[in-house]
């Protein structure tokens, strides 16, 4: 489709006030050239009236001059003239309709549930909140403790997917840092590695039992003659 806003409306005043060919016409305003010709003979579009494109900034003189001389030459419309004009950024908070700005608890305690890797700063930033908001929902010390429900900020309005899906990919190297300590507590302390072991030196000798000592004292008499009595 051509950039053409109003692109029948056009076409009549092309058709009035131009000698183009219908094909060009209808190549510049994305129509069929029966639909132009059907416009030219009245069977199309009648009693509409026409728009100009040179005033509006879609055409230029000089451009339909060169279709105007040349059959076969394509128009081409006009750049836009707001086109390169970067928009500016927005700053300070985001701005929250009153009717959705009682939800920001619920998504608050949503972050704290399925996402306490995501920082303070950045929910603040992301549902346009407060710092101290956001304490009181995870002491559990705001006004309205009882009623607060995790819900999903994107579900409540709060933020879209994108944004959502990109504050939390930022976060993500911190909630793998938070799963590896939460993860060491719950195991608690083991056994030492082996490495941490002393292992005994094989160059040492080895550990060899005391032999008994020998008796070297000599047999009595009656010693000797209580083994004859038996």
């Amino acid at each position: 489709m051509a950039d053409i806003l109003m692109p029948k409306a056009t076409a009549v005043w092309l058709i009035d006030n131009t000698t183009l060919t219908f094909d060009q016409i209808a190549d510049l305003c994305g129509l069929h050239h029966l639909e132009v010709k059907g416009i030219a003979d009245g069977d199309v579009a009648e009693n509409m009236r026409g728009v100009d494109p040179i005033s509006g900034g879609e055409l230029t003189r000089e451009e339909i001059q060169k279709g105007e001389d040349d059959p076969d030459y394509r128009l081409k419309t006009a750049p836009s003239k707001i086109a390169h004009i970067p928009q500016p950024k927005r700053k300070g908070a985001r701005y929250t309709p009153v009717a959705r700005r009682g939800d920001k608890p619920d998504a608050i305690a949503w972050f704290i549930r399925n996402h306490p890797e995501v920082t303070d700063p950045q929910i603040s930033k992301l549902i346009g909140t407060t710092k101290a908001t956001i304490t009181n929902v995870r002491d559990k010390t705001h006004w309205n403790s009882q009623n607060i429900k995790p819900v999903d900020p994107v579900t409540l309005g709060l933020c879209s997917q994108i944004e959502l899906d990109e504050v939390i990919s930022k976060a993500s190297s911190r909630r793998r840092k938070m799963d590896a300590e939460k993860a060491a507590q719950e195991e608690g302390p083991g056994l030492a590695p082996a490495a941490d072991v002393e292992q005994p030196d094989a160059a040492a000798e080895p550990f060899a039992a005391p032999e008994p000592e020998a008796d070297t004292s000599e047999p009595s008499a009656d010693d000797v003659f209580s083994a004859f009595k038996n």
